[in-house]
């Protein structure tokens, strides 16, 4: 049986607007409307694209959604920033309107958008339950029936009287996820607010879901952690500019989606003349390049060096730093090169297997001469993603620190 169904649906944002316009935009579409022509400003609007400056004032966060959920099912959704995840989960939620389009949502929804939804900062977590409770529909007896069972999933016993203004963002994500998952909801609608819990309460939410799952409730499930989504979801939807590019199995999709990854990242830039190679007039790049080109962190990974060298200095110093997503240096490491026939240098460095930690890296050139004379920079000259083949063990939030490595343990 389905409990959602989500057909032919838009949503609208004016950029750099509180409402929706102006007055003479609003008329504008009333005088159209009456008239039975289409909204002026549909035509004009602007796809989704965060890192590409738009001609329109509009913009589709979300542009002809279909999908349908049936009872019992988790689904997952995956897609970059700014795909429109978030704002199709609000829909959902009926935070906000669509612009166009209909949803049938057949049960309650309990959703679980961002830290402290739906609580009220001056009240006690005690308070909050019942608030949030009651948003739900249920009646006082009902969830007093559930009161003792959430503060024990929440852990939060000795601050259940405290006002929740003074919770840190980890207490406030485990009383909402306790509100949320025990008051019995048809529907439970989750964002990426479990990355901020610890391996302990992932373990708990999760399992929780799975549990709701088999109750014959619904969730939906958004994460940019696709070991997670592949743990918990079978169904799965991604999600770009603000429309569905894939659906099917989770399997399938965290497979498509880091496919397309790969196909936007730089693994590898190749040059067959010095002509138009990145350099200077004392080096050129001819090949830099990651093997294989999508690694897991259990993969030893190659990154492949050659360059044409035209100074007199038949020796050459080439070191790397490489980068993580947040532009700080994980660790660099330097080769001193020999020239070869064709003023040729190559060679390759080996980062060994159960090191580095999941994420996007991208790699920066220093070339030296024998002396450590600087003769060029290079920066950002490949990018690539290490992911995250499996865990076994209940985390799966980003592991922290700059590297992950393998190391032994004596008991």
């Amino acid at each position: 049986m389905q409990v959602i169904k989500v057909e032919n649906l838009f949503k609208q944002y004016q950029l750099g607007q509180v409402s929706t316009g102006t007055i003479s935009h609003d008329l504008n579409r009333w005088f159209h409307k009456i008239r039975g022509k289409e909204d002026p400003y549909e035509i004009i609007t602007g796809e989704n694209a965060r890192e590409e400056k738009g001609t329109s004032n509009y913009v589709w966060a979300l542009k002809d959604i279909n999908f349908d959920v049936k009872q019992g099912e988790v689904l997952g959704i995956i897609g970059r920033n700014g795909a429109g995840k978030s704002t199709l989960l609000k829909i959902l939620s009926k935070v906000t309107a669509p612009t166009k389009g209909t949803i049938k949502i057949r049960g309650r929804i309990a959703s679980l958008l961002e830290v402290g939804t739906g609580f009220h900062p001056e009240l006690t977590g005690r308070e909050n339950i019942f608030l949030n409770g009651a948003i739900l529909g249920m009646s006082k007896s009902e969830i007093r029936s559930k009161f003792d069972e959430i503060v024990a999933f929440s852990g939060v016993e000795k601050y259940i009287d405290t006002p929740v203004k003074r919770y840190s963002s980890g207490m406030y994500v485990r009383l909402a996820f306790a509100v949320a998952a025990h008051l019995e909801p048809e529907i439970l609608i989750v964002d990426e607010v479990l990355a901020v819990g610890d391996a302990e309460f992932q373990k708990k939410c999760l399992g929780k879901m799975k549990d709701v799952s088999n109750q014959g409730r619904t969730v939906i499930f958004v994460s940019h952690n696709l070991v997670a989504v592949k743990s918990l979801c079978k169904r799965g939807i991604l999600m770009e500019r603000g429309g569905i590019t894939f659906m099917g199995s989770a399997d399938e999709t965290v497979e498509h989606y880091m496919k397309v990854n790969a196909e936007q990242l730089n693994p590898s830039i190749s040059f067959e003349s010095p002509t138009d190679a990145p350099g200077n007039e004392l080096i050129k790049i001819k090949t830099v390049s990651v093997e294989p080109t999508n690694p897991f962190i259990t993969d030893e990974i190659s990154i492949h060096f050659s360059f044409w060298n035209f100074s007199n200095d038949p020796s050459i110093f080439l070191a790397f730093d490489l980068f993580d997503l947040h532009e700080e240096v994980v660790f660099g490491s330097g080769f001193k090169f020999e020239t070869g026939p064709d003023n040729i240098c190559q060679g390759t460095c080996v980062i060994p297997a159960d090191l580095m930690n999941d994420g996007v890296y991208s790699i920066q050139l220093y070339f030296n001469s024998s002396e450590m004379r600087p003769l060029i920079n290079l920066s950002s000259v490949i990018s690539f993603e290490i992911a995250d083949k499996e865990r076994n063990y209940a985390y799966f939030g980003k592991i922290n620190g700059a590297v992950r490595p393998k190391l032994k343990w004596i008991p």
